[in-house]
Formats: C-alpha cells, sequence, structure tokens
C-alpha cells in the first residue's frame, strides 16, 4: 500500500490528482465547521446530550462526520445522495423503462440516471432539512424574531426557508465535491467524502478513550486491560476484513477456438470473478437506517415514560437482543439484493455463449446460468456472515458495558475505511499500469 502511494506520487499527473483531492478535503472539512445560522448552539448542545445513546443520531454522525450534531451547513453531508442512490437503483429494477434505459442507453444512460440520483438527493435534502428544522423548531434551538421585533409569521417563515435551504445547499455542494474527485482526483469521490468525514473522528475517539481508561480516580488497571484486548481485537478485525475484501471466487471460462479467415481466434481460458463481499458496505448503510427507524420517529416526539411504545423503544433500540438479531438478517437480506442486482447470471451467461465461451463441463445457456447462481449464492452467503458479524460485534461488546456504547457503529467505520483504503490503492495501481510505471511492475 505505501508502497503504491510512494510510486504514485512520483508520477507528476497523479501527484496532481493526490494533491486536487486533499484541497477538496480540505475544503470539505472546512464547511463542516461553518455553523448554520439562527442556531442556538447552547441548546443544540444539551438537545444531543440529553440524547447521547440515539442510535439514529450516532449512524447519521458517522456518515457526516460529526457535522449533523454541530448543525453546520453541511450537517446532512452525502446521506441524501446515498439514499437516492438505494432508491433509484430500486427503482431501475422495478421500473422496465429505466432499466432499459441504464442498459441499453451505455454510458449516455448511466449519465442520465446520475441526473436523476442528482435531483433526488437535492429533493431529499430538503425533505431532511425540513425534519431537522422542525426538530430544532421543537426543542427551541431555532432563534426567533431575529429580523422582525415581534418574531411573528413572517419572520418564522424567513428564518425556516434560511436553514432548509442551507442545508439542501450544503448537500448539493458535497455532491459537487464528491464529482470533482472523481473528475480531476483520484476518483472514488462519494466514498473519500465518507472516508474524510469518518478519520475526522479519530481525535474524539481518542479522547473517549482516554477517558475510559482514567476516570475521575485515576488510571484504571481492569479499564486499560480491556482496551488492550480491544486493541488486539482490533488489529485482527482489519486484517480480517481486509483478507475477506480481496478474496474472491474464479469461475473458470473456456472459449472456443474460430477460424476466420487465415486467422484463428479463441481458444483461451479466462475466469469470472466473483468477490466474496462484492456488496461493499451498502448492506450495512440499508440496514442501519431500516432498524434506526423507530429512533429516528420517536426523536421527533416526547420520549415516553411507560406503556407499550417505552418497551417497543426499548426492545427496538441498540443493544438489546431483538434489535442485534434484526439487524443482522436485514443484512444477509440487503447483501443478497445487492449482489443479484449488481451481477445478473442469466446475462452472464447469455454473454459467454455470444463470444463463444463456456463453463468446463457444463453445456452453455440455461446450465451455465444456474451454475453460476448456485456459486454466487454460496459466495454471497459467505459475505454477508462476514458483513453482520463485523458490523454486530461492536454491538455485542457494547452491551456488556455502557461506557462502550459508541463502539455501537465501529465495524461500519471500520469497513468503509478499510474498503475505501482498498479501492484507492487499487485504482492508484491501474493508472500506474496504464502508465507503464517500471518502478512499480518491478
Amino acid at each position: 500500500m505505501f508502497k503504491t502511494l510512494v510510486n504514485a506520487w512520483k508520477v507528476p499527473e497523479l501527484r496532481r490528482k493526490i494533491l486536487f483531492t486533499v484541497a477538496i478535503l480540505v475544503v470539505y472539512r472546512f464547511g463542516n465547521a461553518v455553523p448554520i445560522p439562527f442556531i442556538d448552539a447552547t441548546a443544540l448542545t444539551q438537545l444531543f446530550a440529553d440524547n447521547g445513546e440515539n442510535v439514529f443520531y450516532g449512524y447519521l454522525n458517522l456518515l457526516t462526520g460529526g457535522s449533523f450534531t454541530s448543525c453546520t451547513i453541511f450537517a446532512l453531508s452525502i446521506t441524501p445522495y446515498i439514499t437516492a442512490s438505494i432508491i433509484v437503483q430500486l427503482l431501475t429494477m422495478a421500473i422496465p423503462a429505466l432499466e432499459r434505459m441504464v442498459k441499453e442507453g451505455g454510458e449516455e444512460g448511466r449519465k442520465k440516471q446520475a441526473k436523476i440520483m442528482r435531483y433526488a438527493a437535492v429533493g431529499l435534502g430538503l425533505l431532511e432539512g425540513f425534519v431537522y428544522y422542525l426538530t430544532l423548531q421543537r426543542n427551541n434551538i431555532i432563534a426567533e424574531g431575529v429580523f422582525f421585533a415581534e418574531g411573528g409569521t413572517a419572520d418564522k417563515i424567513f428564518v425556516a426557508a434560511i436553514v432548509i435551504m442551507t442545508f439542501a445547499a450544503g448537500t448539493a455542494v458535497v455532491m459537487w465535491l464528491g464529482e470533482l474527485i472523481n473528475d480531476h482526483g483520484i476518483g472514488n469521490g462519494i466514498s473519500m467524502i465518507l472516508f474524510a468525514g469518518i478519520l475526522s473522528r479519530i481525535p474524539t475517539s481518542i479522547s473517549a478513550v482516554a477517558g475510559f481508561l482514567v476516570g475521575e480516580e485515576g488510571l484504571k488497571v481492569g479499564n486499560l486491560v480491556i482496551a488492550i484486548v480491544m486493541a488486539i481485537v482490533g488489529v485482527f478485525m482489519v486484517g480480517f476484513v481486509v483478507w475477506v475484501s480481496n478474496a474472491e471466487r474464479r469461475i473458470t471460462v473456456q472459449y472456443a477456438k474460430r477460424v476466420v479467415g487465415r486467422k484463428i481466434y479463441g481458444g483461451q481460458s479466462s475466469y469470472i470473478p466473483l468477490k466474496v463481499n462484492m456488496t461493499g458496505v451498502m448492506p450495512i448503510i440499508f440496514a442501519s437506517s431500516i432498524v434506526s427507524l423507530p429512533a429516528m420517529i420517536a426523536s421527533f416526539f416526547k420520549a415516553p415514560e411507560s406503556g407499550f411504545w417505552y418497551y417497543f423503544l426499548k426492545v427496538t433500540s441498540s443493544p438489546s437482543p431483538v434489535y442485534i438479531v434484526f439487524y443482522f438478517l436485514l443484512i444477509i437480506a440487503f447483501s443478497f439484493f445487492y449482489a443479484y442486482a449488481q451481477f445478473n447470471p442469466v446475462e452472464i451467461a447469455n454473454n459467454m455463449k455470444q463470444n463463444g465461451g463456456f463453463i468446463p463441463g457444463l453445456r452453455p445457456g440455461r446450465p451455465s446460468a444456474a451454475y453460476i447462481s448456485r456459486v454466487l449464492k454460496n459466495v454471497t452467503v459467505l459475505g454477508a456472515v462476514f458483513l453482520g458479524i463485523v458490523a454486530i460485534l461492536p454491538i455485542i461488546v457494547s452491551a456488556f458495558s455502557s461506557e462502550l456504547g459508541n463502539m455501537a457503529l465501529g465495524g461500519t467505520t471500520l469497513l468503509i475505511v478499510v474498503g475505501v483504503a482498498l479501492e484507492t490503492v487499487n485504482q492508484l495501481e491501474t493508472q500506474l499500469i496504464m502508465r507503464h510505471y517500471k518502478g512499480f511492475l518491478n
């Protein structure tokens, strides 16, 4: 990894791309420090301090790099775009016209799909900004009487419009920054935005660990032992994630010889790579959104102190066993959904047949499609179980100690950081190979 970065830095064009990417990420982090106007900072801090165990807030804070609870202009960050991309992908599979547009339109069809995602992201940014504004207003965090002494209806409408439009504009700017990284940087812009946000939380995590080790009574030996064990487990999990992320199942494909004029084509052997974790972290993000819905809806109302809704929220909140099991099952389900959405066995089998390819021992067409589907199912099971274990293990650990509650999203953080790092290194290696960089090839 470090050798790849050093070699990429030696290439002037790649060095410019790396520096451009770093500059864009600096701009993004600067935007995370610019507060929304008309916000009472003291009341805002108290609001999120009182809801410190809210998993939904923790999830959004993870994806936004802490800007959600700070209520900055990038408070929504890239989350509306992630939600919009999921919705558009689902609609593409459900609506034949959209599916034809993407498959038959080629590059132009993908551009149209990306444009739909951008418009949908801005619309969701307005919706989420409106909900966020209602939450702030309900908790008396929005200042009144800013422009009009009486603080009347005109004042409230103006303030609401400014706050909501600022949230939506921040989402649009973050999307634009991600596209700049794709066009002029090292690529993978949206993931790089998430990566930068998560890394920005490292000082806060270090401070939390220091507070866990050194309490009011001084250094606690028991906590030190727990921290050492957690560090060892963390290193092991990083290695495990890297190993599984690079693992793949290869299906051998043989191409028949064809005689065209005086030349012979084909007769070569290739393979279809099926990555164990081909879905990345998307199943975890989608599953986290769904399991956090009860906590999100409850945050808009006064917290119940007894009755059905009190026990319902208690059962469906982290780290209860029901929450963990439901979370794990959703990750399994979405892993299968995304795997088959990205990899169509029938389409792959038909393409092989048209190009004179076949799987040794199987006839082209339906038998090959059935075999590919069976292998894909087995590989997806392994990948889904891997994602589920990585996601729920920190939650299980936090169930034994309230002081470790902020670890509940550690699995998602680990997958995003390691996944983005691996993708970035692979992209740099690909660009180095394309330029025939001798230092890398040797």
